[in-house]
């Protein structure tokens, strides 16, 4: 929309604007997409590995079902015959590049383009990005990058899901990004697992100048046993120093997806999916800019508009700026416009201002006000503190206190106002009281026991963290991300790791952690290094980078991967022993014909391949009484024949308990 403002295309039609001699339209994200394997031929509708692998010569695409509408419109303007040439002003980096030219392509438009490659959507860059259009020919490297990372993407999907569906007889969802962040949670439970706690000892001293000093961690408990002897004995620490140094902490950056999805897990307890739901209908209310974004910056152009709205925003909330240096703006540390690649960071727009927050759902609220509060602490002066050392001897042991004292609390103090009600926390620091002498009288001594924690299970939190420095040293400089996945797809990854049943969220509302199923560990049991390792990801990145900047044809990466996926589909071979590893859940016994029925992805099925009988998850009956069809009502059902349920709603929203019973039909 901000396109058509600066344009004058300000005539609202379906699907587009109008206005000045331009047409400005849209595209809802990818209106194109690879076709499916049976499009290329009508056998690939059965699952077979004797088709495989499936690598097209001539890739076919269709428009995507739910976009067919916007494809439509597009089409049209594109062959209107007053128009003569077209602006592809789609996101300014490889994914955006790909979305226009496949439409242009599907549409048959042969007009000629030019290319807007704006990061800025400033009314100023955009008159400027106007008056000076690049050649689309600048992009084709980069469009020919796209193409191989979609298609190469396509080809180890498919295949590798077959073939693995084929081998263990069951769905099994393999991908280039899904695979590898199972993966690492696969790692991580194993690691948890094989964890042996080791005991150790510290000795406190409580000393009369008002602090406690501790020893060293001691693995054996005589040893620390003795040492407590020993200063219980002398009861006189000598003070060997005491250090004092003025420490800061810079301010967060501005928000991108990925950090607000992990502060708001971190928070708030809310999934990374449900967190771009939030962010996602805000920008549609046009209460923030993008979301789906994977900068922490802005450009010079936004620096002014920066300065507003943090004005704005402090008195919208009260805050009074502390004394600033004027030589230096407050928002230069927010300015990297070579770290800005398709949009800026997360930012409140200063529409928001006028709006009614009170009338937002709760979780819309706490996410803005998030974003808000990081706006504000990444133009704040820095936090800084006094850390002081105090080192003492006793028994010929040397112990240690650390204290803190608060110099200036800068970004510290809009953080602490600005969420309050969300951080619910208070701040505990030891200032260390000034020990003039040089000895400590010893009031009191004692031994602590501890024991060394495994590593941590994965929230979404500490998994979107993994996901976004996953192989970082293996990329080389200059590649569009880092990390496996991409700041929009990262939640759904996650999402579809849940469903397919390889992943699963256990814990209290707030703090869930993320485990894989035993589906989910024999997934990578039998998965070959190539596929579950992130470093296949950056291998590609360094790759396409070369393609982008013409060092590297495409049809050479496209060889590579084709004799790739060749070599999977004809090295791979079933494991010994995975079968088992492979069984799916039996949670009773099917009345129908007695054989065992097993939980797969879509519902709870009958082994027997002759038998229809099937309890579906999607539910319609369930979802008619306001219920769903989960593993404990399926289990109830086969055991019992019936279920007891509480609260059902009838369609006037009427509330009413029912038993439901389970009954086979004669087919």
């Amino acid at each position: 929309m901000s396109y058509a403002k600066v344009l004058g295309a300000t005539n609202r039609q379906d699907g587009y604007l109008e206005g000045n001699g331009y047409l400005v339209s849209w595209c809802v994200g990818h209106l194109v997409e690879l076709a499916p394997p049976n499009i290329y031929d009508a056998k690939y509708v059965k699952w077979s590995i004797a088709d495989l692998p499936i690598l097209p010569e001539r890739w076919q695409y269709l428009v995507s079902a739910s976009t067919k509408k916007q494809f439509g419109i597009l089409q049209k303007l594109m062959d209107r015959p007053d128009v003569d040439s077209i602006v592809c002003a789609t996101d300014a980096g490889r994914e955006g590049e790909l979305i226009f030219r496949l439409v242009y392509q599907q549409a048959g438009c042969k007009k000629p383009f030019s290319r807007l490659w704006l990061s800025s959507m400033e009314e100023n860059a955009i008159r400027e990005g106007f008056a000076h259009l690049k050649p689309s020919t600048e992009y084709d490297a980069l469009y020919n990058a796209a193409l191989c990372r979609e298609r190469a993407d396509w080809m180890v999907g498919i295949n590798a899901s077959r073939l693995f569906s084929c081998l263990y007889g069951q769905p099994l969802a393999v991908g280039r990004v899904m695979t590898p962040v199972l993966a690492m949670t696969v790692v991580r439970e194993a690691a948890i697992a094989a964890f042996v706690p080791e005991k150790f000892y510290t000795v406190d001293l409580e000393l009369t100048s008002g602090c406690t000093a501790s020893s060293r961690r001691i693995p054996e408990k005589s040893v620390a046993e003795n040492l407590l002897e020993a200063c219980r004995r002398e009861m006189v620490a000598t003070i060997q120093r005491i250090t004092r140094k003025e420490k800061s902490e810079n301010p967060p950056p501005l928000y991108d997806l990925t950090t607000l999805q992990r502060d708001a897990n971190r928070l708030l307890g809310y999934s990374a999916q449900q967190t771009l739901d939030y962010v996602q209908s805000l920008y549609e209310k046009k209460l923030t800019t993008y979301p789906r974004t994977d900068s922490c910056y802005i450009t010079d152009d936004d620096e002014e508009m920066l300065e507003v709205l943090t004005e704005e925003l402090e008195g919208f909330f009260d805050i009074t700026p502390e004394d600033v240096d004027e030589a230096v703006p407050r928002t230069r540390r927010t300015v990297n416009r070579e770290k800005v690649t398709d949009h800026h960071a997360i930012l409140p727009t200063r529409s928001m201002l006028q709006a009614d927050l009170e009338a937002l759902p709760k979780g819309e609220q706490n996410v803005l006000k998030l974003i808000i509060a990081r706006t504000l602490m990444a133009v704040s002066k820095p936090f800084r503190y006094l850390e002081t050392l105090l080192t003492t001897e006793c028994a010929g042991e040397k112990f240690t206190a650390k204290g803190k004292e608060i110099l200036e609390e800068g970004w510290k103090a809009v953080e602490r106002k600005v969420l309050a009600d969300i951080l619910n926390r208070k701040q505990e620091l030891t200032a260390l009281p000034n020990a003039a002498e040089n000895e400590c009288g010893i009031l009191n001594a004692e031994l602590k026991e501890g024991q060394t924690t495994p590593p941590k299970h994965f929230t979404e939190d500490l998994l979107l963290h993994a996901m976004e420095t996953a192989s970082a040293d293996s990329m080389p400089e200059g590649v569009e991300r880092q990390g496996i996945g991409t700041p929009a797809t990262r939640a759904a990854t996650i999402e579809k790791l849940v469903q397919k049943g390889f992943l699963e969220r256990k814990g209290t509302k707030k703090t869930k952690v993320l485990l894989p199923t035993d589906k989910g560990k024999a997934l990578i049991t039998v998965m070959p290094e190539e596929i579950q390792s992130p470093e296949m990801t950056a291998d590609w990145e360094t790759k396409l980078l070369q393609i982008e900047r013409g060092e590297m044809e495409p049809s050479e990466f496209m060889t590579e991967i084709n004799t790739m996926i060749t070599e999977l589909v004809k090295n791979t071979e079933m494991k010994k022993g995975a079968n088992a590893l492979m069984k799916s859940k039996i949670i009773g016994v099917c009345p129908n014909c007695g054989k065992p029925v097993v939980e797969r992805e879509k519902g709870w099925f009958c082994e027997n391949r002759e038998c229809r009988f099937v309890l579906w998850k999607d539910n319609a009956f369930f979802k008619r009484l306001g219920k769903r069809l989960d593993a404990h009502v399926a289990d109830k059902l086969l055991r019992d024949g019936r279920v007891r349920l509480k609260d059902c709603k009838s369609a006037k929203g009427k509330t009413y308990n029912a038993t439901v019973l389970l009954s086979c039909e004669a087919d």
